[in-house]
């Protein structure tokens, strides 16, 4: 049952109004083994029967099933968690409705049509389809360039048009994925005539999760992320037409609609327990600066920004959050953003905090502008131990 709540019987006489949301690897663990002051911390936030006290949830920007991921963190902390408090990148494309039952290609690796139908989405279908029913646009793959010349292939004229792109994260074969991505762009999503002018051709909607640049894993630098992908498909698009590439949509961190829609999730997570108070506080641990902390003090500025209109300042259209029912109503005065040393970022004892190393190379995405003083957090904490004494400290919470 996904609305099993997590210590639903315990809050009865205390009522606090304040959410904690936690960034997954580098804050709680690196790869598949959990930090030792997480598990600390998780101790921490329990009651005698070993539930939680407060209401928390999961924000990663990885691309997993939200069901494995809750197994996961259940096992590494003796908590139970629910799906639904666990939010992938992709997860806040649950309120992009209006497309769900729209003709969608999913780019992405594993699990990919079964994420896209959690997130709502009906009519799906992949790379290989496209290239299955239009084998003469895949001519990068040397092997079809082959079986093409030996005239031993089918074309299907009558495939459906392709409504919207879902990209959730960079495929295995980008050569292929670029070029048909760039097909369906210029041809409205119907490959099947060259368009009379390539500047001129109307957009078809494109939704983007998670645009890391780059991410931390075991080799000794950075690998690529699906924000590396995303720079590829713009280049080229833009070379070929002169337009910058639009997005209809941007989810995943650093972008409001992720954090608006953990503010939803741990509001729906107070209600279960038996909070009847408004959540007025949000604390976000994460370990990079430039991804979690940005996001939670643009969140932040989005939150005090809200009588004034808040989706009309300062936000192009793909960030922009879209009205749903299904969102708990907006209550959360102050996101406190909370930087662990534990993952990407390397405190150095001694010396001064600094996140804005080499300010001048920007690694984010084009849709969020560079602003090096968003990168800087709330409070620095050596781990999420540390963290949740702080919190526990400013709220008066035992």
């Amino acid at each position: 049952n996904s609305d099993v709540s997590m210590g639903s019987d315990v809050l009865e006489n205390v009522e606090v109004d304040f959410g904690i949301l936690f960034d997954v690897d580098g804050v709680l663990a690196r790869g598949s083994t959990p930090l030792e002051p997480a598990k600390k911390a998780i101790d921490k936030l329990k009651d005698a029967d070993g539930k939680l006290k407060v209401p928390v949830a999961f924000v990663t920007n990885a691309c997993n099933r939200s069901a494995d991921k809750a197994r996961q963190i259940s096992s590494w902390f003796e908590i139970d968690v629910s799906p639904d408090h666990v939010i992938h990148a992709p997860t806040p494309a649950k309120l992009l409705r209006e497309f769900h039952n729209k003709h969608t290609l999913v780019i992405g690796q594993e699990h990919r049509l079964e994420i896209a139908k959690d997130l709502g989405f009906t009519d799906l279908c992949t790379i290989e389809d496209i290239k299955e029913a239009y084998p003469l646009l895949d001519m990068v793959d040397h092997q079809n360039r082959a079986t093409v010349a030996n005239t031993d292939y089918t074309e299907n004229p009558s495939f459906p048009k392709i409504d919207v792109i879902l990209l959730i994260g960079e495929p295995c074969r980008w050569e292929t994925s670029l070029q048909l991505l760039i097909d369906l762009l210029l041809t409205e999503g119907k490959p099947t005539h060259a368009p009379t002018d390539l500047h001129n051709v109307p957009q078809i909607p494109v939704i983007a999760c998670n645009m890391d640049l780059v991410f931390m894993a075991e080799a000794c630098m950075p690998r690529y992320g699906h924000g590396a992908f995303l720079l590829c498909l713009e280049a080229l698009y833009k070379k070929l037409t002169g337009k910058d590439l639009a997005y209809t949509s941007l989810v995943g961190k650093p972008c409001e609609i992720t954090y608006r829609f953990a503010e939803h999730t741990i509001s729906k997570i107070a209600k279960q327990m038996g909070i009847t108070r408004p959540i007025r506080r949000l604390y976000f641990f994460g370990d990079n600066p430039h991804v979690d902390i940005v996001g939670a003090n643009l969140y932040d500025r989005y939150i005090k920004r809200k009588d004034d209109n808040a989706n009309s300042v300062d936000l192009p259209v793909s960030r922009i959050i879209p009205k749903s029912e299904e969102l708990h109503e907006q209550t959360v005065e102050n996101c406190h953003s909370l930087l662990v040393g534990t993952g990407v970022y390397k405190h150095k004892p001694g010396e001064e905090l600094n996140v804005n190393a080499n300010s001048d190379v920007y690694h984010g995405h084009r849709d969020i502008a560079h602003e090096p003083e968003l990168s800087k957090p709330h409070r620095y904490v050596h781990d999420v131990n540390e963290g949740i004494d702080y919190i526990f400290r400013k709220e008066c919470f035992l």
